[in-house]
């Protein structure tokens, strides 16, 4: 049985901007004064909209990105899109991939913002924590050469604050924090699943491995994927254990149409768009010096992974050549999808399969086509999504918690010439007058 779970993704971008030929970049320097707020809100709806389609059609879980100063991507503050899922949702899973940690000053921040979501979606919640890409150091200014040690420092303050109960001081090489007791704990125990998302960098490959989360591999051709998936293998085998399926994400570029012919009819202007628009960076910003290992540089230029080569200047038929797309009849996507399953052990698909101005009823139409004739070849014989199979992390109705955790401890409060009381129901005379008789400081 090939079992692949299936992440809907989508980067919201902002497609009304100039050809990508006239411009030096999309990221950092594209002014903002291409930017109509009015048509920013009418984007949103759409991306929104489409995301939360997700549930209904039976995804296992729909994800947010986070990235800054772009026409690329609309959600600087992805928790914020998570929320809005979050609260027009049910059951789906909803990661977000992920916060850049070292664009905070202070990690709690991502702490408090991750564990909110998760108790305010019933335990829904997968936390990418993400080095962001070389733009966002130049966006924010920060410095690339320490960006990697910041991370991790960040990246273990929250995992300790999630885990340990507080107040207790970080004192740190970069963060020094005299009081870590963040309210609320996450509702997932220990805490959120974590994935760590990446190009192919050997350090962050490795230290994903060693520390058991899921690696997910971002936009690249299938060789990058195919040497991602090896080297996570073989850091496992290293540390001791055979790695699950499920610890690989691979993030494809998707769209399915009645016939390979009608799909590109249909994919091929949005696709142009999001590569040879959304993705027009030099590499002076893709890369600044220190942001990667030489190794690591090494390992991608040979990948050919995002930033080994321009995208903008592949064409349609390089990028299904070298499988950095995956367009065509539901026979050619699955057989597709399958390469990922039996040859490179990947246990997770992140299907993104919108971009650029794609209207609504298409973007819709390869999510149910998806949905309907693809998606069911990697499941069960019932079809069911991950989180219908599993018990949600937090009862959902009020019946559910009353019956499963009984009363909540009562809340006291000390009242003038009465004492302590439930402040619940001291504004009942009968139990108050029993408080005055001399059981308020119980």
């Amino acid at each position: 049985m090939r079992n692949l779970e299936f992440y809907a993704i989508n980067f919201m971008p902002y497609p009304y901007i100039p050809p990508g030929e006239e411009v030096e970049s999309r990221w950092v320097v594209l002014s903002n004064k291409h930017y109509d707020p009015k048509l920013g809100h009418r984007c949103y709806e759409h991306y929104l909209e489409v995301n939360i389609a997700a549930e209904r059609l039976g995804f296992d879980g729909v994800l947010t990105n986070e990235h800054h100063q772009t026409a690329y991507g609309g959600m600087p503050n992805q928790n914020i899109a998570a929320a809005w899922v979050a609260a027009h949702t049910q059951r789906i899973r909803i990661g977000v991939m992920g916060n850049i940690l070292t664009a905070h000053s202070n990690p709690l921040r991502v702490s408090e913002d991750i564990a909110m979501l998760d108790v305010m979606s019933g335990g829904r919640i997968i936390s990418g924590f993400v080095l962001g890409t070389g733009m966002e150091y130049h966006s924010y200014g920060i410095n690339p050469a320490t960006a990697r040690e910041r991370f991790w420092e960040a990246h273990d303050l929250i995992m300790k604050s999630w885990t340990e109960p507080g107040p207790f001081e970080w004192a740190g090489k970069h963060y020094n924090v005299p009081y870590v007791n963040p309210w609320p704990r996450p509702l997932q125990q220990p805490h959120p699943p974590v994935w760590l998302p990446g190009t192919g960098s050997l350090e962050t490959i490795d230290q994903a491995a060693k520390r058991r989360y899921t690696f997910m591999q971002v936009f690249s051709p299938r060789k990058a994927i195919a040497q991602a998936a090896k080297r996570y293998y073989e850091a496992a085998d290293k540390y001791g254990y055979k790695a699950d399926p499920q610890q690989i994400a691979a993030a494809v570029q998707i769209y399915v149409g009645e016939t390979d012919e009608q799909a590109r009819r249909e994919a091929e202007p949005h696709l142009m768009w999001y590569f040879r628009n959304g993705l027009k960076t030099p590499t002076y910003h893709l890369a600044p010096p220190g942001y990667m290992s030489i190794r690591s540089l090494e390992n991608i230029l040979r990948s050919g992974a995002h930033g080994a080569v321009n995208m903008w200047e592949m064409t349609y038929d390089q990028l299904i050549e070298e499988k950095w797309i995956v367009v065509g009849s539901p026979k050619t996507v699955i057989e597709s999808l399958e390469e990922l399953t039996d040859e490179f052990g990947a246990g997770r698909v992140i299907f993104c399969g919108e971009w650029g101005a794609m209207p609504k009823w298409m973007a819709l139409k390869n999510m149910e086509l998806m949905a309907e004739q693809v998606i069911p070849h990697f499941r069960p014989p019932d079809g069911k999504p991950v989180w219908a199979r599993e018990e949600r992390a937090a009862p959902l109705t009020i019946t559910e918690l009353a019956a499963q955790h009984g009363k909540p401890p009562p809340p006291m409060v000390r009242m003038d010439d009465v004492g302590l009381v439930n402040s619940t129901v001291a504004h009942v005379p009968e139990l108050l007058a029993e408080a005055r008789a001399g059981d308020g400081d119980r």
